[in-house]
């Protein structure tokens, strides 16, 4: 269980990479606005905006990867903890922003996060 664990820790943290990368460097290229359905107009206006959320998740990557090469008992806390951000995150914009947001990032951190506890 400790292995499927740590690979779904680690497919969420190379999720938010992802994230990061659409939201700060591609956010008005194709890829940005086909995510955000935005006109390249708007995608210009709100690419502060945009670049400031990748850099959250490229927080809550970082941690998740501090959290799978700590040694435990900081290696689980800090997973246990990053993972209620993406959960709790993915909700809060699943709720106010985009209802597919609840499947693309809550559900995921959810997951893992299940199986984490699930393996202690």
């Amino acid at each position: 269980m400790q292995t499927t664990a740590n690979v779904l820790v680690g497919l969420v943290a190379a999720l938010h990479l992802y994230i990061l990368v659409l939201e700060m460097f591609l956010w008005e290229k194709k890829p940005g606005r086909e995510l955000s359905g935005f006109d390249a107009a708007l995608a210009r206006a709100t690419a502060p905006l945009a670049a400031n959320q990748g850099l959250y998740n490229g927080f809550l990557a970082a941690g998740l990867v501090w959290g799978l090469i700590a040694g435990d008992p900081t290696g689980f806390r800090v997973q246990v903890f990053f993972l209620a951000c993406v959960v709790v995150a993915g909700l809060y914009g699943g709720f106010t922003a985009n209802r597919r947001i609840l499947v693309a990032q809550a559900l995921p951190g959810a997951l893992a996060l299940a199986a984490v506890l699930l393996a202690r």
